[in-house]
């Protein structure tokens, strides 16, 4: 299970939840009311779930960075505060810490864990600051899903809850964030609020590789012939028969001379074959984008309020209240 940045889950997480963006709200600890630190940023997994916030513990633990579970937060709007439910100093300082760079996977989130599951929270945890705000923070709806109210990143915590068995045993192929619930599920016990959700057709686009073409080059074989015409010399005697043959020749005319040799030279042409590299042809690579346009259709469902009151009068006034 990896985890994300808001913003890089969501580049216009914004404009998707509306309200207040709670980073950069106080952070005070729920025991005893001291500031802890500013809340830097929010860690969603791969569905889009909000998990942790990241907290910038400032000089209460030398500028330390750590995460603090959804679950063990709630939010105060009117005074743009997080309280960290049940958070000591010590846990602070036993927390691995966080970097803008970090990775946060199983192995680190364990160690997050580890550190909460230490300890239960107090039951009917009280600040001395009043919370106002009744939306919880669903952490098991995905950030696909439209808002049914502002910002549902905290929610206010109250009564009792229950810490993890000290038995439990973990998994890293089986984990599943059910199995801490009390850090990641909001306690609504005390909220008496019916919800009514409706669906929204979200058109969004992703990237992904459906193929790759590996462009190479082998080198293939093949037996080539080539004919090259020659030319030889050779040496042709004749032997004939003058046409004054037996006339006698002159005193002197005739010379007898011992070892009288005639030279002549002989050629002839060899093949001179050898092989040459030549450019045949020249490839070039290159990408084209081409455009389509997809029609999707659905079947959207939406909620409606039954109000089954007999024959008492009912006020059914559909109010809406936008936080700005």
């Amino acid at each position: 299970m990896v985890l994300y940045k808001l913003e890089d889950f969501d580049t216009n997480y914004q404009d998707t939840f509306g309200g207040d963006d709670i980073k950069g709200f106080d952070v005070y600890s729920s025991i005893d009311d001291d500031k802890i630190g500013s809340v830097k940023n929010i860690m969603v997994d791969e569905e889009g779930n909000f998990r942790y916030l990241v907290v910038d513990t400032g000089f209460w633990v030398f500028g330390k960075k750590v995460l603090l579970p959804v679950g063990r937060s709630r939010i105060d709007y009117d005074d743009r505060r997080v309280y960290a439910v049940g958070l000591t100093k010590e846990q602070a300082e036993a927390l691995p810490e966080f970097g803008d760079d970090l990775k946060v996977d199983y192995d680190y989130e364990e160690q997050v864990r580890g550190v909460y599951r230490g300890s239960s929270v107090e039951p009917n945890v009280e600040t001395t600051a009043q919370i106002n705000t009744t939306t919880p923070l669903d952490a098991s709806a995905a950030m696909g899903a439209p808002p049914i109210a502002p910002m549902p990143y905290a929610a206010p915590m109250t009564g009792n809850i229950p810490a993890t068995p000290t038995t439990a045993a973990y998994d890293r192929d089986s984990y599943n964030y059910q199995q801490d619930a009390h850090l990641y599920n909001m306690n609504e016990q005390d909220h008496q609020t019916l919800k009514l959700y409706e669906e929204r057709l979200v058109a969004n686009k992703k990237r992904v590789k459906t193929a790759e073409v590996a462009v190479g080059k082998h080198v293939e074989t093949e037996t080539a012939r080539v004919s090259v015409p020659i030319e030889k010399e050779r040496v042709v005697v004749e032997r004939v028969t003058p046409a004054d043959a037996g006339r006698a020749v002159a005193p002197g005319e005739a010379t007898f001379r011992q070892g009288e040799v005639a030279h002549m030279e002989i050629y002839e042409e060899t093949p001179d074959i050898h092989k040459e590299a030549f450019v045949r042809e020249e490839v070039r690579i290159h990408k084209e984008v081409e455009h389509d346009t997809v029609t999707a259709q659905e079947q959207l469902r939406r909620e409606e309020l039954d109000v089954d009151s007999g024959s008492l009068p009912v006020d059914d006034t559909n109010v809406r209240r936008d936080r700005i």
